[in-house]
């Protein structure tokens, strides 16, 4: 069963949180649970989704990748193609309708790759909100056009320059920042992570990915797909995909992880296929940690990849087998990355580029009746500075 009970995906999520921050998590979910199904709530969140973010974002056939990999269809979700350029924004529109419902004026959040960063700080620049992002000070350094970004619609960013100083650090500030501030203060999280109810609302507001896919699919092809594909690092862009088929049982269901620079500790952010057990920020999911229980060093060539745990729905889906969990790695991304852009016009977010990547290996493993979707949750422009500087010093091995 996948909820066995209230916050739990079978052993996994839950709140484990100071005392201070139950009432205001309760307020959260109590707020949550009012308004998911309320009609006028639903009337304003679809009128924003339509007007503002653009949605339905389209199913592509990528005729020419799916010749060049061979095999079956590829078809793109092109999430990329929404405003701010990724699937973050679903979320926080979503959000900020209910911050604006309880009365909140603060909202701070925390981002990797700065795509979550950006929706923010567009979402509370749409509804008046003082904003404050926390972000890892090295993924300050390597996203530089999100920070900028972010920054001209309003929003303060604050580098964080604790551990690792990435995405982990970031949520941890962001926590710190709620403890103080619960009063007048929103926390809009933005992955399927964290305490209840942060996990079941985050799959609510990301669904409508699956549910236009679904429809989609139906019209191009008149079938379901046979696989969905999505990377994952907490996981929110895979689970909006996901859940509307979860109970399709001949569609199966594909996450990838980042295997980095190779599967040895500290190389990677593999936290379902290496990860076990454990509770970090507040919910009980796979985390990559060592015998103590220590969370490991994590690493991604894509900032919003690099997180040590990962949602509470995925780490169930694993356990009951509904989802299966693989890894690429930079190397597979970057040719991805390229691949992409070359044939097909379409430059992915390197989040995005490890989906595609593991869609090219599998497409010349099936028959060409067969279908996947793949979710492409943003776009590369962010990321362009970055693999510009790499080709330039060589770090990479590509060649144009």
């Amino acid at each position: 069963m996948l909820c066995e009970k209230k916050g739990y995906f079978g052993e996994y999520g839950g709140r484990f949180v100071p005392p201070e921050l139950e009432k205001v998590l309760d307020e959260v979910a109590e707020a949550f649970e009012r308004y998911k199904d309320d009609p006028e709530f639903l009337d304003e969140l679809n009128y924003y989704f339509q007007q503002y973010v653009g949605r339905p974002s389209p199913l592509y056939y990528a005729e020419k990748l799916t010749q060049k990999a061979g095999g079956a269809k590829i078809y793109l979700k092109r999430e990329d193609l929404n405003h701010t350029g990724a699937h973050k924004i679903n979320n926080t529109i979503g959000q900020v309708l209910l911050a604006k419902r309880l009365g909140k004026k603060r909202i701070i959040a925390e981002t990797g790759a700065g795509q979550h960063g950006v929706a923010t700080a567009t979402a509370c620049a749409l509804f008046d909100m003082e904003c404050i992002i926390y972000m890892g000070e090295v993924d300050t350094q390597r996203q530089q056009l999100n920070v900028f970004r972010m920054e001209l619609l309003g929003a303060k960013v604050v580098a964080v320059k604790d551990g690792l100083r990435t995405l982990k650090e970031a949520v941890d500030a962001a926590l710190d920042d709620l403890i103080k501030n619960y009063k007048d203060t929103y926390y809009m999280l933005g992955s399927a992570v964290g305490p209840h109810p942060y996990p079941d609302m985050v799959k609510a507001f990301q669904s409508v990915i699956g549910q236009e896919a679904r429809d989609q699919m139906m019209e191009a092809e008149g079938s379901l797909p046979d696989y969905l594909i999505a990377c994952v690092g907490g996981g929110s862009n895979a689970i909006g995909l996901f859940a509307p088929f979860y109970d399709d049982k001949d569609v199966k269901m594909i996450g990838v992880e980042p295997a980095g620079k190779g599967l040895s500790p500290g190389m990677h952010a593999a936290s379902l296929t290496l990860g076990k057990p454990g509770i970090i920020h507040g919910f009980k999911c796979y985390v990559l940690q060592d015998e103590k229980g220590e969370i490991l060093p994590v690493h991604s060539i894509s900032a919003g990849l690099d997180y040590p745990g990962v949602g509470p729905e995925h780490s169930y889906y694993k356990d009951s087998g509904r989802a299966e969990y693989v890894t690429i790695t930079d190397q597979e991304a970057l040719e991805a990355f390229f691949e992409l852009s070359k044939l097909e016009g379409i430059i992915p977010a390197l989040e995005s580029a490890h989906a595609v990547a593991y869609a090219i290996k599998l497409a010349g493993k099936l028959s060409p009746d067969q279908k996947i979707v793949v979710n492409l949750s943003g776009r590369g422009d962010k990321d362009v500075a970055q693999v510009s500087e790499m080709v330039k010093n060589k770090a990479i091995a590509i060649s144009f």
